[in-house]
Protein backbone atom coordinates (compact mmCIF):
# COMPACT_ATOMS: atom_id res chain seq x y z
CA UNK A 1 0.00 0.00 0.00
CA UNK A 2 1.15 3.77 -0.91
CA UNK A 3 0.92 6.36 1.64
CA UNK A 4 1.03 9.89 1.74
CA UNK A 5 4.01 11.19 2.43
CA UNK A 6 4.18 13.19 6.20
CA UNK A 7 6.00 15.90 7.39
CA UNK A 8 8.78 13.85 8.51
CA UNK A 9 9.20 12.32 5.38
CA UNK A 10 8.89 16.18 3.42
CA UNK A 11 11.70 17.73 5.90
CA UNK A 12 14.05 14.68 4.89
CA UNK A 13 13.31 15.41 1.34
CA UNK A 14 13.57 18.77 1.70
CA UNK A 15 17.13 19.38 1.00
CA UNK A 16 17.39 16.98 -2.07
CA UNK A 17 14.27 19.10 -3.83
CA UNK A 18 16.39 22.13 -3.04
CA UNK A 19 19.29 20.42 -4.79
CA UNK A 20 17.22 19.36 -8.04
CA UNK A 21 15.64 22.87 -8.16
CA UNK A 22 19.23 24.30 -8.44
CA UNK A 23 20.51 22.10 -10.59
CA UNK A 24 17.45 22.50 -13.10
CA UNK A 25 18.29 26.33 -12.68
CA UNK A 26 21.09 25.95 -13.48
CA UNK A 27 21.08 23.30 -16.33
CA UNK A 28 18.93 26.09 -18.08
CA UNK A 29 20.84 29.15 -17.94
CA UNK A 30 24.09 26.97 -19.00
CA UNK A 31 21.83 25.59 -22.18
CA UNK A 32 21.44 29.11 -22.91
CA UNK A 33 25.10 30.61 -22.55
CA UNK A 34 28.32 30.34 -24.56
CA UNK A 35 31.19 32.08 -24.12
CA UNK A 36 33.47 33.50 -26.44
CA UNK A 37 37.28 32.38 -26.34
CA UNK A 38 39.41 34.81 -28.13
CA UNK A 39 43.28 33.76 -27.99
CA UNK A 40 45.20 37.14 -28.59
CA UNK A 41 47.23 37.50 -26.02
CA UNK A 42 51.19 36.72 -25.85
CA UNK A 43 50.91 34.37 -23.03
CA UNK A 44 48.46 31.75 -24.06
CA UNK A 45 46.44 29.22 -21.18
CA UNK A 46 46.52 25.50 -22.70
CA UNK A 47 44.06 24.77 -24.82
CA UNK A 48 43.00 21.55 -22.42
CA UNK A 49 43.27 23.76 -19.36
CA UNK A 50 40.43 26.47 -20.81
CA UNK A 51 37.93 23.05 -22.12
CA UNK A 52 38.66 21.83 -18.30
CA UNK A 53 37.34 25.31 -16.76
CA UNK A 54 34.54 25.32 -18.98
CA UNK A 55 33.64 22.23 -18.03
CA UNK A 56 34.62 22.94 -14.13
CA UNK A 57 31.74 25.97 -14.86
CA UNK A 58 29.11 24.52 -16.95
CA UNK A 59 29.81 26.17 -19.81
CA UNK A 60 28.47 23.99 -22.91
CA UNK A 61 28.75 26.55 -25.79
CA UNK A 62 31.95 28.26 -27.24
CA UNK A 63 32.29 30.50 -29.57
CA UNK A 64 36.05 30.89 -31.64
CA UNK A 65 37.73 33.18 -33.71
CA UNK A 66 39.32 30.65 -36.17
CA UNK A 67 39.75 26.93 -36.67
CA UNK A 68 43.52 26.66 -34.35
CA UNK A 69 44.20 22.74 -34.18
CA UNK A 70 45.26 22.23 -30.71
CA UNK A 71 42.10 24.14 -29.19
CA UNK A 72 39.65 21.59 -31.66
CA UNK A 73 42.07 18.90 -30.70
CA UNK A 74 41.18 19.96 -26.87
CA UNK A 75 37.40 20.26 -27.74
CA UNK A 76 36.96 16.46 -29.04
CA UNK A 77 34.71 14.61 -26.64
CA UNK A 78 34.35 17.22 -24.25
CA UNK A 79 30.38 17.85 -25.61
CA UNK A 80 30.67 21.26 -25.76
CA UNK A 81 28.76 23.17 -28.73
CA UNK A 82 31.71 25.19 -31.20
CA UNK A 83 31.09 27.60 -33.64
CA UNK A 84 34.27 27.94 -35.49
CA UNK A 85 35.02 31.03 -37.71
CA UNK A 86 36.62 32.13 -41.24
CA UNK A 87 38.24 35.57 -40.51
CA UNK A 88 37.63 38.42 -42.47
CA UNK A 89 41.19 37.75 -44.54
CA UNK A 90 39.68 35.11 -45.86
CA UNK A 91 36.59 36.05 -47.00
CA UNK A 92 37.47 36.57 -50.64
CA UNK A 93 38.84 33.02 -50.79
CA UNK A 94 35.67 31.54 -49.67
CA UNK A 95 34.18 32.79 -52.89
CA UNK A 96 35.88 30.17 -54.71
CA UNK A 97 33.37 27.06 -53.44
CA UNK A 98 36.68 24.60 -54.59
CA UNK A 99 38.14 26.77 -51.87
CA UNK A 100 35.37 26.63 -49.60
CA UNK A 101 34.75 22.96 -50.09
CA UNK A 102 38.56 22.46 -48.93
CA UNK A 103 37.96 24.65 -46.14
CA UNK A 104 34.84 22.60 -44.66
CA UNK A 105 37.22 19.35 -45.51
CA UNK A 106 39.67 20.40 -43.83
CA UNK A 107 37.84 22.43 -40.25
CA UNK A 108 34.57 21.12 -39.94
CA UNK A 109 34.35 17.34 -41.69
CA UNK A 110 37.41 16.43 -39.94
CA UNK A 111 36.20 16.90 -36.83
CA UNK A 112 32.67 15.19 -37.03
CA UNK A 113 33.33 11.72 -35.72
CA UNK A 114 32.01 10.12 -32.54
CA UNK A 115 34.25 11.59 -29.98
CA UNK A 116 35.08 14.63 -32.39
CA UNK A 117 34.44 18.44 -32.43
CA UNK A 118 30.71 19.12 -31.86
CA UNK A 119 30.75 21.89 -34.20
CA UNK A 120 26.96 23.74 -34.35
CA UNK A 121 27.77 26.44 -36.44
CA UNK A 122 30.41 28.20 -38.79
CA UNK A 123 31.04 32.29 -38.30
CA UNK A 124 31.59 33.30 -41.92
CA UNK A 125 33.91 36.81 -41.07
CA UNK A 126 33.32 38.47 -38.14
CA UNK A 127 31.35 42.16 -37.89
CA UNK A 128 32.34 42.17 -41.60
CA UNK A 129 29.70 44.67 -42.42
CA UNK A 130 31.09 46.94 -39.57
CA UNK A 131 30.90 50.90 -41.04
CA UNK A 132 34.27 51.76 -39.93
CA UNK A 133 35.34 49.00 -42.46
CA UNK A 134 33.91 51.32 -45.51
CA UNK A 135 32.60 48.01 -47.40
CA UNK A 136 36.11 46.39 -47.50
CA UNK A 137 34.31 43.08 -46.75
CA UNK A 138 30.29 44.20 -48.81
CA UNK A 139 31.10 41.87 -52.01
CA UNK A 140 32.49 39.23 -50.58
CA UNK A 141 30.86 38.14 -47.75
CA UNK A 142 27.78 36.49 -48.64
CA UNK A 143 29.16 34.60 -51.43
CA UNK A 144 31.33 33.23 -49.12
CA UNK A 145 28.62 32.32 -46.92
CA UNK A 146 26.98 30.46 -49.55
CA UNK A 147 29.35 28.78 -50.68
CA UNK A 148 30.19 27.83 -47.05
CA UNK A 149 26.99 26.77 -46.27
CA UNK A 150 26.42 24.59 -49.46
CA UNK A 151 29.78 23.04 -49.43
CA UNK A 152 28.09 21.72 -45.70
CA UNK A 153 24.97 20.38 -47.28
CA UNK A 154 27.36 18.71 -50.01
CA UNK A 155 29.24 17.13 -47.50
CA UNK A 156 25.88 16.23 -45.52
CA UNK A 157 26.47 17.88 -42.75
CA UNK A 158 24.15 21.09 -43.33
CA UNK A 159 21.23 19.71 -41.21
CA UNK A 160 23.41 19.95 -37.76
CA UNK A 161 25.82 22.82 -38.76
CA UNK A 162 24.75 26.39 -40.02
CA UNK A 163 26.87 29.12 -41.15
CA UNK A 164 25.67 32.61 -39.71
CA UNK A 165 27.76 35.92 -40.04
CA UNK A 166 28.29 37.51 -36.63
CA UNK A 167 27.65 40.94 -37.26
CA UNK A 168 27.59 44.50 -34.80
CA UNK A 169 24.59 46.25 -34.29
CA UNK A 170 25.11 49.20 -36.38
CA UNK A 171 24.19 47.15 -39.56
CA UNK A 172 20.30 48.22 -38.19
CA UNK A 173 19.40 51.37 -36.13
CA UNK A 174 15.88 53.36 -35.70
CA UNK A 175 15.70 56.82 -37.47
CA UNK A 176 16.19 60.43 -35.61
CA UNK A 177 12.60 61.33 -36.26
CA UNK A 178 11.44 57.98 -34.84
CA UNK A 179 14.36 56.47 -32.37
CA UNK A 180 12.07 53.63 -30.93
CA UNK A 181 12.48 50.07 -31.57
CA UNK A 182 9.81 49.52 -33.75
CA UNK A 183 10.95 51.96 -36.47
CA UNK A 184 14.13 49.69 -36.51
CA UNK A 185 15.34 49.15 -40.55
CA UNK A 186 18.85 48.80 -41.75
CA UNK A 187 21.40 51.18 -42.89
CA UNK A 188 20.82 52.26 -45.99
CA UNK A 189 24.39 51.56 -48.01
CA UNK A 190 23.27 47.53 -47.00
CA UNK A 191 19.89 47.02 -46.72
CA UNK A 192 19.75 45.61 -50.10
CA UNK A 193 22.42 43.00 -49.21
CA UNK A 194 20.79 42.71 -45.85
CA UNK A 195 17.96 41.61 -47.46
CA UNK A 196 19.56 38.82 -49.42
CA UNK A 197 21.68 37.78 -46.66
CA UNK A 198 18.65 37.25 -44.33
CA UNK A 199 16.52 35.89 -47.29
CA UNK A 200 19.65 32.67 -47.60
CA UNK A 201 19.69 32.33 -43.64
CA UNK A 202 15.94 31.87 -43.60
CA UNK A 203 16.35 29.21 -46.50
CA UNK A 204 19.04 27.44 -44.73
CA UNK A 205 17.11 27.46 -41.43
CA UNK A 206 20.00 29.53 -40.20
CA UNK A 207 20.52 32.10 -37.29
CA UNK A 208 20.68 35.52 -37.54
CA UNK A 209 24.09 36.80 -35.56
CA UNK A 210 24.60 39.87 -33.16
CA UNK A 211 27.05 41.43 -31.34
CA UNK A 212 25.35 43.46 -28.52
CA UNK A 213 27.34 45.92 -26.49
CA UNK A 214 25.26 48.44 -23.85
CA UNK A 215 28.69 49.46 -22.56
CA UNK A 216 29.78 50.52 -25.52
CA UNK A 217 26.42 53.15 -25.76
CA UNK A 218 27.55 54.44 -22.52
CA UNK A 219 31.30 54.88 -23.85
CA UNK A 220 31.00 56.54 -26.72
CA UNK A 221 28.28 59.16 -25.27
CA UNK A 222 28.66 61.08 -21.81
CA UNK A 223 25.38 61.95 -21.74
CA UNK A 224 23.76 58.68 -22.27
CA UNK A 225 21.78 57.45 -19.10
CA UNK A 226 24.52 55.15 -17.36
CA UNK A 227 21.52 52.73 -15.54
CA UNK A 228 19.96 52.56 -18.79
CA UNK A 229 23.29 50.43 -20.00
CA UNK A 230 21.91 47.65 -16.90
CA UNK A 231 19.10 45.47 -16.57
CA UNK A 232 18.37 46.65 -12.71
CA UNK A 233 17.59 50.47 -13.50
CA UNK A 234 13.97 50.28 -11.94
CA UNK A 235 12.27 53.51 -11.54
CA UNK A 236 15.64 55.21 -11.61
CA UNK A 237 15.93 55.24 -15.67
CA UNK A 238 13.25 57.02 -17.27
CA UNK A 239 11.95 54.46 -19.82
CA UNK A 240 11.94 54.53 -23.92
CA UNK A 241 8.29 54.16 -24.54
CA UNK A 242 7.20 52.59 -28.27
CA UNK A 243 3.82 52.25 -28.71
CA UNK A 244 3.09 51.91 -24.96
CA UNK A 245 5.37 49.25 -24.51
CA UNK A 246 8.14 51.08 -21.89
CA UNK A 247 12.05 49.91 -22.44
CA UNK A 248 14.60 50.03 -19.58
CA UNK A 249 17.51 48.99 -20.87
CA UNK A 250 19.29 49.28 -23.83
CA UNK A 251 19.98 45.84 -24.48
CA UNK A 252 16.02 45.15 -25.13
CA UNK A 253 15.45 48.07 -26.93
CA UNK A 254 19.07 47.17 -29.34
CA UNK A 255 17.51 43.53 -29.89
CA UNK A 256 14.23 44.91 -30.54
CA UNK A 257 15.49 47.34 -33.12
CA UNK A 258 17.11 44.02 -35.12
CA UNK A 259 13.98 42.25 -34.42
CA UNK A 260 11.63 45.42 -36.14
CA UNK A 261 14.25 45.16 -39.18
CA UNK A 262 13.86 41.41 -39.83
CA UNK A 263 10.49 41.72 -39.93
CA UNK A 264 10.68 44.95 -42.43
CA UNK A 265 12.10 41.93 -45.03
CA UNK A 266 9.53 39.76 -43.92
CA UNK A 267 11.63 37.62 -41.09
CA UNK A 268 10.16 38.64 -37.89
CA UNK A 269 10.53 35.51 -36.67
CA UNK A 270 13.90 34.62 -37.34
CA UNK A 271 16.16 33.20 -34.95
CA UNK A 272 18.36 35.47 -33.53
CA UNK A 273 21.73 34.77 -31.31
CA UNK A 274 23.87 36.72 -29.58
CA UNK A 275 26.94 36.50 -30.65
CA UNK A 276 28.30 38.98 -28.07
CA UNK A 277 27.59 40.41 -24.96
CA UNK A 278 29.47 41.28 -21.98
CA UNK A 279 31.39 44.25 -19.84
CA UNK A 280 34.89 44.79 -19.61
CA UNK A 281 36.63 45.92 -16.00
CA UNK A 282 39.64 48.10 -17.06
CA UNK A 283 40.93 50.35 -19.40
CA UNK A 284 37.86 52.90 -19.05
CA UNK A 285 36.25 54.94 -16.03
CA UNK A 286 33.15 52.90 -16.99
CA UNK A 287 35.07 49.28 -17.23
CA UNK A 288 35.16 48.08 -13.35
CA UNK A 289 34.82 45.01 -11.91
CA UNK A 290 31.99 46.21 -9.93
CA UNK A 291 30.17 47.15 -13.10
CA UNK A 292 30.81 44.35 -14.94
CA UNK A 293 29.55 42.48 -11.70
CA UNK A 294 26.08 44.06 -11.70
CA UNK A 295 25.48 43.85 -15.87
CA UNK A 296 26.11 39.82 -15.84
CA UNK A 297 24.16 39.31 -12.79
CA UNK A 298 21.23 41.12 -14.57
CA UNK A 299 22.01 39.34 -17.83
CA UNK A 300 22.01 36.32 -15.71
CA UNK A 301 18.63 36.53 -14.36
CA UNK A 302 17.41 37.58 -17.21
CA UNK A 303 18.57 34.31 -19.30
CA UNK A 304 17.37 32.07 -16.24
CA UNK A 305 14.01 33.24 -16.36
CA UNK A 306 13.41 33.10 -20.38
CA UNK A 307 12.40 36.73 -20.04
CA UNK A 308 12.93 37.22 -23.48
CA UNK A 309 12.49 41.30 -24.91
CA UNK A 310 9.22 42.90 -24.70
CA UNK A 311 9.01 41.83 -28.50
CA UNK A 312 10.15 38.38 -27.73
CA UNK A 313 8.54 37.63 -24.76
CA UNK A 314 9.03 34.54 -22.49
CA UNK A 315 11.82 33.31 -25.18
CA UNK A 316 15.02 30.83 -24.89
CA UNK A 317 17.74 33.56 -26.22
CA UNK A 318 21.08 31.81 -27.21
CA UNK A 319 23.80 34.14 -25.95
CA UNK A 320 27.65 34.08 -26.18
CA UNK A 321 29.23 36.20 -23.60
CA UNK A 322 32.05 37.95 -24.44
CA UNK A 323 34.41 36.99 -23.38
CA UNK A 324 36.18 34.32 -21.10
CA UNK A 325 39.88 35.49 -20.76
CA UNK A 326 41.68 38.85 -21.26
CA UNK A 327 43.95 39.12 -24.32
CA UNK A 328 46.75 41.88 -24.33
CA UNK A 329 47.45 42.08 -27.60
CA UNK A 330 43.92 42.52 -28.92
CA UNK A 331 43.93 46.26 -30.95
CA UNK A 332 43.06 49.34 -28.76
CA UNK A 333 41.74 51.16 -31.54
CA UNK A 334 38.22 51.35 -30.39
CA UNK A 335 39.45 51.73 -26.85
CA UNK A 336 41.83 50.60 -24.00
CA UNK A 337 39.27 48.60 -22.44
CA UNK A 338 39.29 46.09 -25.11
CA UNK A 339 42.39 43.89 -23.33
CA UNK A 340 40.12 43.55 -20.65
CA UNK A 341 37.10 41.78 -21.47
CA UNK A 342 37.22 38.39 -19.77
CA UNK A 343 35.37 37.42 -17.47
CA UNK A 344 38.68 35.62 -15.99
CA UNK A 345 42.03 37.49 -16.09
CA UNK A 346 44.31 36.05 -18.43
CA UNK A 347 45.43 33.34 -16.30
CA UNK A 348 41.47 31.64 -15.74
CA UNK A 349 41.60 33.46 -12.05
CA UNK A 350 38.01 34.89 -11.84
CA UNK A 351 37.89 38.48 -11.61
CA UNK A 352 34.94 38.84 -9.45
CA UNK A 353 31.52 36.53 -7.87
CA UNK A 354 29.33 35.81 -10.50
CA UNK A 355 26.47 33.13 -10.20
CA UNK A 356 25.59 31.62 -13.91
CA UNK A 357 22.98 30.04 -12.79
CA UNK A 358 21.12 33.70 -12.72
CA UNK A 359 19.78 32.70 -8.75
CA UNK A 360 22.01 35.70 -7.89
CA UNK A 361 23.91 33.57 -5.14
CA UNK A 362 27.45 35.29 -4.55
CA UNK A 363 28.99 32.45 -5.96
CA UNK A 364 32.86 32.64 -7.21
CA UNK A 365 33.38 31.02 -10.63
CA UNK A 366 36.01 27.71 -10.73
CA UNK A 367 39.51 28.85 -11.83
CA UNK A 368 41.49 27.45 -14.53
CA UNK A 369 43.21 24.42 -12.83
CA UNK A 370 47.48 23.38 -12.93
CA UNK A 371 48.61 26.55 -14.34
CA UNK A 372 52.27 27.57 -14.39
CA UNK A 373 53.70 30.47 -13.89
CA UNK A 374 57.25 32.05 -14.30
CA UNK A 375 58.88 32.59 -11.20
CA UNK A 376 57.78 35.36 -8.46
CA UNK A 377 60.51 38.10 -10.08
CA UNK A 378 59.45 41.58 -11.33
CA UNK A 379 61.14 44.44 -13.07
CA UNK A 380 60.94 48.13 -11.55
CA UNK A 381 62.44 51.16 -12.18
CA UNK A 382 66.03 51.81 -10.83
CA UNK A 383 65.26 54.78 -8.59
CA UNK A 384 69.49 55.54 -8.35
CA UNK A 385 70.01 55.22 -12.05
CA UNK A 386 71.29 58.62 -13.39
CA UNK A 387 70.45 59.16 -16.73
CA UNK A 388 66.46 59.59 -16.15
CA UNK A 389 66.37 62.15 -18.96
CA UNK A 390 65.64 58.58 -20.92
CA UNK A 391 62.86 57.90 -18.91
CA UNK A 392 60.30 58.71 -21.02
CA UNK A 393 61.69 57.28 -24.17
CA UNK A 394 62.02 53.52 -22.59
CA UNK A 395 58.73 53.51 -21.00
CA UNK A 396 57.00 54.32 -24.39
CA UNK A 397 59.19 51.75 -25.73
CA UNK A 398 57.91 49.05 -23.46
CA UNK A 399 54.29 49.72 -23.25
CA UNK A 400 54.36 49.35 -27.20
CA UNK A 401 55.77 45.53 -27.09
CA UNK A 402 53.61 45.26 -23.88
CA UNK A 403 50.09 46.13 -22.34
CA UNK A 404 50.27 49.35 -20.38
CA UNK A 405 46.31 50.16 -21.04
CA UNK A 406 45.68 49.62 -17.53
CA UNK A 407 47.80 53.20 -16.62
CA UNK A 408 45.15 54.60 -18.20
CA UNK A 409 42.73 57.66 -17.02
CA UNK A 410 39.98 55.90 -14.44
CA UNK A 411 41.96 52.68 -14.70
CA UNK A 412 43.19 50.53 -11.90
CA UNK A 413 46.77 51.88 -12.28
CA UNK A 414 45.93 55.02 -13.32
CA UNK A 415 46.68 56.50 -9.58
CA UNK A 416 50.10 56.26 -9.76
CA UNK A 417 53.09 58.28 -9.29
CA UNK A 418 56.17 58.74 -11.86
CA UNK A 419 58.36 55.95 -10.51
CA UNK A 420 54.93 53.83 -10.30
CA UNK A 421 54.28 53.96 -13.64
CA UNK A 422 57.64 53.23 -14.91
CA UNK A 423 58.06 50.34 -13.23
CA UNK A 424 54.41 49.15 -14.03
CA UNK A 425 55.46 49.25 -17.65
CA UNK A 426 59.13 47.65 -17.00
CA UNK A 427 57.14 44.91 -15.54
CA UNK A 428 54.62 44.14 -18.37
CA UNK A 429 57.60 43.93 -21.16
CA UNK A 430 59.28 41.85 -19.12
CA UNK A 431 57.06 39.27 -18.38
CA UNK A 432 55.92 39.51 -22.33
CA UNK A 433 59.33 38.78 -22.65
CA UNK A 434 59.56 35.61 -20.43
CA UNK A 435 61.55 37.63 -18.03
CA UNK A 436 64.81 37.54 -19.88
CA UNK A 437 67.39 38.90 -18.15
CA UNK A 438 68.16 41.43 -20.82
CA UNK A 439 64.19 42.80 -20.70
CA UNK A 440 64.66 44.20 -17.35
CA UNK A 441 67.70 47.16 -18.04
CA UNK A 442 65.96 49.93 -20.35
CA UNK A 443 69.37 51.27 -20.63
CA UNK A 444 70.04 50.88 -16.77
CA UNK A 445 66.70 52.09 -15.48
CA UNK A 446 64.98 49.32 -14.63
CA UNK A 447 66.24 46.39 -11.96
CA UNK A 448 64.87 43.11 -10.64
CA UNK A 449 63.30 41.98 -7.59
CA UNK A 450 61.49 39.58 -5.43
CA UNK A 451 59.16 42.40 -3.82
CA UNK A 452 55.98 42.31 -5.21
CA UNK A 453 55.05 46.21 -6.33
CA UNK A 454 51.69 45.67 -6.53
CA UNK A 455 49.15 47.78 -4.94
CA UNK A 456 45.68 48.09 -3.75
CA UNK A 457 44.25 48.83 -6.85
CA UNK A 458 46.92 48.19 -9.27
CA UNK A 459 48.29 44.26 -9.48
CA UNK A 460 51.64 43.94 -11.42
CA UNK A 461 51.47 40.71 -13.13
CA UNK A 462 53.86 37.47 -13.11
CA UNK A 463 53.27 36.05 -16.48
CA UNK A 464 52.21 32.33 -17.80
CA UNK A 465 55.29 30.16 -18.15
CA UNK A 466 55.26 28.58 -22.07
CA UNK A 467 55.70 24.93 -22.09
CA UNK A 468 56.71 24.44 -25.37
CA UNK A 469 58.69 25.38 -29.00
CA UNK A 470 55.39 26.49 -30.46
CA UNK A 471 54.18 28.38 -27.73
CA UNK A 472 57.26 31.00 -27.68
CA UNK A 473 57.07 31.21 -31.69
CA UNK A 474 52.94 32.35 -30.54
CA UNK A 475 54.73 34.74 -27.99
CA UNK A 476 57.30 36.18 -30.15
CA UNK A 477 54.87 36.47 -33.24
CA UNK A 478 52.06 38.01 -31.30
CA UNK A 479 54.36 40.41 -29.33
CA UNK A 480 55.54 41.44 -33.14
CA UNK A 481 52.03 41.90 -34.46
CA UNK A 482 51.15 44.03 -31.22
CA UNK A 483 54.22 46.45 -32.70
CA UNK A 484 52.62 46.51 -35.83
CA UNK A 485 49.69 47.73 -34.89
CA UNK A 486 50.95 50.74 -32.88
CA UNK A 487 53.24 51.34 -35.44
CA UNK A 488 50.26 51.20 -38.19
CA UNK A 489 47.99 53.48 -35.80
CA UNK A 490 51.09 55.94 -35.51
CA UNK A 491 51.43 56.40 -39.14
CA UNK A 492 47.68 56.46 -39.54
CA UNK A 493 47.46 59.58 -36.77
CA UNK A 494 50.33 61.49 -39.63
CA UNK A 495 47.90 61.14 -42.12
Amino acid sequence: MIRSPGMADLAALRPWLVLLVAMAAASTTADALGMNWGTQATHQLPPKIVVKMLQDNGIKKVKLFDTDEETLSALAGSGIEVMVAIPNVLLDRMTEYDTAKEWVRRNVSRYHFDGGVTIKYVAVGNEPFLAAYNNTFDKVTLPALKNVQNALNEAGLGDTIKTTVPLNADVYFSPQDKPVPSAGRWRADITELMTEMVQFLANNSAPFTVNIYPFISLYLNDDFPVDFAFFDGGPAVTPVVDNGISYTNVFDANFDTLVAALKSVGHGDMPVVVGEVGWPTDGDKHATNANAQRFYAGLMKRLAANAGTPARPNQYIEVYLFGLLDEDIKSVAPGDFERHWGIFKFDGQPKFPLDLTGQGQNAMLVPAQGVDYLSRTWCVINTNAQNMDKLADNINYACTYADCTALGYGSSCGGMDGNGNASYAFNAFFQVQNQKDEACDFQGLAIPTQTDPSTQTCNFTIQIATTSAADHRRAFGAVLVAGLLVLMAHLLLLH
